[in-house]
């Protein structure tokens, strides 16, 4: 998996697919576990926002966001590959670790 740390929108006319990368639980004071979103967003402050609603939507009580980027591309390696599709299709697309 590769991504880019340059937060600037490119003019190539593809979408700006960010991955938030931290770590969450679903009690308060739980054992976290890692997870990756993959999400479409004009901005920083915009994807971040929208990973936070969706991973309260899923049940997480608790999230820690150590790390944004930019994916460089479409993945090779699956759960990767389909997230960043399903991001592209508008979704935010959560991949939790166990």
């Amino acid at each position: 998996m590769k991504f880019d740390n340059d937060n600037e929108n490119d003019d190539s006319g593809t979408a700006t697919v960010f991955i938030i990368i931290g770590q969450v639980n679903r009690q308060k004071g739980g054992e976290k576990r890692p997870f990756h979103v993959l999400i479409v967003a004009p901005d920083e402050d915009t994807a971040v926002r929208h990973c936070l609603d969706a991973l309260s939507a899923k049940g997480f009580a608790e999230a820690d966001l150590n790390q944004i980027g930019l994916m460089g591309g479409m993945p090779d390696e699956e759960p990767h590959a389909s997230a960043y599709q399903g991001a592209l299709e508008g979704e935010v697309a959560v991949i939790a670790f166990d």
